[in-house]
């Protein structure tokens, strides 16, 4: 069928010139929340969005995410290619789901799964951690649930047990799953769960234990061996067989390179799954998360679907279903381009310069780093001044030379703490640390003169002697009462003079005046 298109005479004449600001199109109104009637050029279309994507952040400032905002251009190329292959459809592109089982098997071996030679990895591309741990979650309860159905107990009461710092990711898998969140709370000077804690609420309900690789409050690592020889002990003494999950999300490509004595994996024989998101420091843009189990044993039958293509059985289990092939190309590129060592260089990059932040922090004077050298390539830090409200106000002095970078306060039992946070990434390199460094001291030098003017304003008191004094003959005129009773002064400043505010404190006869 021919579609034919009747253009009036006004339409001929803006389309004959080339310039898409010199036509009408940049100057109508263009519906938002509905679609147009009509069609436009597609260079007038890109040019509107692309001008109002522009009022965006810059990806490679913003401080605050762990994803990966830079790849090389031949990685770009690819995921173009990729892009619209459906992830899904394995019997139409078995290239693409051999990459992804490649990447399995890879990430696998990287956290030393025990896999006999000619057995394949159990594990699974996700679009994130957010839905590896998902799975990882589902494949616990129904584990436990089938071994209490054998036992002929109860099995409505499931629990994980976690620290107050997870990410909130766990939050959603509880309520959506109908499992207990069983939170170990923060204590001061210690932002991660205490495995002892963990371990005394674990019951004959707990599904498992979740522990953190690089907590995105701070960075640190918690203590999975200790986790995990408290936790075996209390099994053996109860004839319980509660098992952890790593959440490796940020640290699972950390670790491995510049801390491989670190025991936090599969090495450790109660851990049963880990997820780690190739996103963040698996040095691919936004998509793409792995989750890998132990064994065959420790993902139960009947969550998986089986597809057979080119005469074999091809299990899968996901939450999702249709989703791109773009994400699983690019974390293969990266594996093939970068290598062990390439991997590893960069890391220790990113270690240097986040060391080089704290650095320059230190030498403020103003500041007390929360984050440990041992952990992520992070740095949070906050005010030695107890006012919360400077890191939000540093946060937004940031902003102005279009830096994002967060400000929170922390969870329960250390509320009263206000962080920021810098994540630094592969392209976080040294000069744009120093630029950083050079604008918070700035914005520290302004926040001060802020401060400053606050502190400088003049409160006067105008007394006059009041109807009643006046009666008293026997007072002088230089004598008289001033009354003040409990009193808060409120003012708002607009500009960097004295502000003026009247303030009525007894009977409309006594003023101040600042």
């Amino acid at each position: 069928m021919v579609l034919s298109v009747v253009q009036t005479p006004e339409e001929i004449s803006s389309s004959a010139i080339s310039s898409v600001f010199a036509s009408r199109y940049v100057q109508d109104p263009l519906p938002r929340y509905r679609m147009p009637e009509n069609t436009i050029p597609k260079e007038v279309a890109y040019q509107i969005i692309h001008d109002e994507l522009q009022l965006d952040g810059n990806p490679r400032l913003n401080l605050a995410s762990f994803v990966t905002t830079w790849m090389e251009p031949e990685c770009d190329n690819l995921m173009i290619e990729s892009m619209n292959k459906n992830y899904v459809d394995m019997d139409e592109y078995p290239i693409t789901t051999e990459l992804q089982n490649r990447c399995v098997n890879i990430i696998a071996n990287l956290l030393n799964a025990p896999l006999a030679s000619n057995k394949q990895a159990i594990g699974v591309g996700t679009v994130g951690s957010s839905e590896a741990i998902m799975l990882a979650g589902l494949a616990f309860k129904k584990k436990w649930q089938n071994k209490r159905k054998e036992e002929g107990k109860p099995f409505d009461k499931p629990n994980i047990v976690t620290g107050a710092n997870v990410q909130v990711c766990w939050e959603k898998f509880a309520r959506y799953f109908e499992v207990e969140l069983k939170e170990v709370k923060l204590s001061e000077g210690y932002y991660v769960m205490d495995p002892k804690k963990a371990v005394e609420m674990v019951d004959e309900n707990t599904i498992c234990v979740a522990a953190i690789l690089g907590s995105t409050l701070t960075g640190e690592f918690e203590d999975v061996k200790l986790l995990n020889d408290l936790l075996a002990e209390k099994n053996k003494r109860t004839g319980w067989d509660t098992p952890i999950h790593v959440d490796a999300a940020s640290g699972g490509f950390v670790a491995p390179f510049i801390y491989p004595e670190l025991e936090w994996d599969f090495r450790l024989p109660l851990v049963k799954s880990i997820n780690v998101s190739g996103h963040k420091y698996g040095l691919v843009y936004a998509g793409i998360g792995w989750v890998i189990w132990r064994s065959n044993e420790d993902l139960p039958e009947e969550l998986v679907f089986h597809i057979n293509y080119l005469g074999t059985d091809q299990p899968t289990f996901t939450l999702n279903f249709s989703k791109g092939s773009s994400q699983i190309v690019a974390q293969y590129y990266q594996f093939l381009r970068m290598g062990f060592e390439g991997y590893k260089r960069v890391i220790r990059n990113c270690m240097e310069n986040a060391k080089l932040l704290v650095d320059g922090l230190k030498q403020t004077g103003r500041f007390d780093i929360i984050s440990k050298e041992r952990g992520l390539p992070l740095v949070a830090f906050g005010f030695k001044d107890t006012n919360k409200s400077l890191a939000f106000e540093l946060s937004k002095a940031l902003r102005h030379h279009g830096w994002i970078v967060p400000a929170y306060t922390m969870p329960a039992n250390v509320e009263h703490m206000a962080v920021l946070r810098v994540v630094v990434r592969e392209d976080l390199g040294r000069q744009l640390v120093e630029k950083l460094v050079s604008h918070i001291n700035g914005a520290l030098l302004e926040l001060d003169e802020t401060a400053d003017i606050v502190s400088k304003i003049l409160f006067t008191v105008e007394v006059k002697s009041s109807d009643e004094d006046q009666h008293h003959e026997s007072r002088h005129d230089h004598e008289g009462s001033l009354h003040l009773p409990t009193t808060s002064i409120h003012w708002k400043q607009d500009k960097h003079d004295r502000i003026q505010k009247k303030v009525h404190i007894s009977g409309g006869k006594t003023k101040g005046v600042c």
